[in-house]
């Protein structure tokens, strides 16, 4: 085993060492990939096992690995080496193309160094004093914050907002206790055929595991073969493996990064500046 691969074998690897594996894992995907795509092919490429993969970042609702991934996206964008459209996808450029792991290095120094002697100036700092990354706010922990805060009842009528955002017909917010944890109902339509889909919400700040992914697929069963879950939190990769069994309905997982970023890109509750500064606003959340 090389020894730069260790790391992802017996610890989470520092921001550092997933900047190079993070462009890799685009480029081996055909170049575009979901976030949640991404960190699928990251571990495989990698090969870290679930020990590693399922460890927390404080108490976001996000693994490690998936925070310190998302920062690896976010030097690689303004390395210009990777970009990402309003759907959330993320996608090689040209540049990223035929970038080395030499020149990511180099550029990324460089950037740091220019965040270190701005965010310095701003606040009267030396520039041995100063880092680029105090100088960023993470929006997507400050939105998974507020959603967790949100009263039950409420976080289940923004699902249902959602989903009708989202091209979601006839959705409804069920709301009875003893239906195998099924929340609602709605009704996917895609040109001449339509989708029943059974979902449920869960504002959890841990790992959602195949435990419940089973039960909830047990209580899907002769009522749809389409399943939605959706968290504030995150899947393990168990349960990750469970959802796309083989022979087993499939059910689609939204975890806190990627309902960060659905909101986002519908605009409920979050706003963006053209300079990609991201404003949450809790008060939209209060009034669900």
């Amino acid at each position: 085993m090389r020894q730069s691969e260790q790391p992802f074998k017996h610890r989470v690897p520092t921001f550092d060492e997933l900047n190079w594996p993070a462009l890799v894992a685009l480029r081996e995907l055909g170049g575009s990939a979901s976030i949640s795509e991404h960190l699928s092919k990251l571990v495989e490429l990698k090969e870290v096992p679930d020990s590693i993969a399922g460890i927390l970042h404080g108490d976001s609702g996000r693994t490690e690995l998936e925070y310190r991934l998302a920062w690896a996206r976010t030097w690689l964008r303004r390395c210009g080496y990777i970009e990402n459209s309003a759907r959330g996808v993320w996608s090689v450029t040209e540049a990223g193309e035929v970038a080395t792991r030499e020149a990511l290095a180099k550029q990324i120094s460089e950037l740091r160094s220019q965040d270190q002697r701005k965010y310095a100036s701003k606040n009267g700092m030396s520039d041995s004093s100063a880092t680029g990354n105090d100088a960023v706010e993470d929006w997507q922990d400050t939105l998974l914050s507020v959603l967790r805060r949100m009263d039950p009842a409420a976080f289940e009528r923004l699902a249902q907002r959602l989903l009708r955002e989202s091209g979601f017909v006839q959705v409804e917010v069920t709301g009875r206790s003893g239906d195998g944890g099924i929340d609602g109902t709605g009704i996917l339509r895609l040109s001449l055929m339509s989708f029943h889909v059974l979902f449920q919400c869960k504002r959890y700040q841990g790992s959602v595991g195949s435990g419940a992914v089973r039960d909830f697929r047990g209580a899907m069963m002769g009522r749809t073969d389409k399943g939605l879950i959706i968290t504030t939190g995150t899947f393990s990769p168990d349960a990750r493996r469970e959802a796309t069994r083989d022979g087993a309905p499939p059910i689609d997982l939204i975890d806190g990064v990627a309902l960060c970023e659905k909101l986002k890109e519908l605009q409920l509750g979050v706003s963006t500046k053209m300079v990609e500064e991201i404003a949450i606003r809790p008060e939209w959340f209060e009034q669900i």
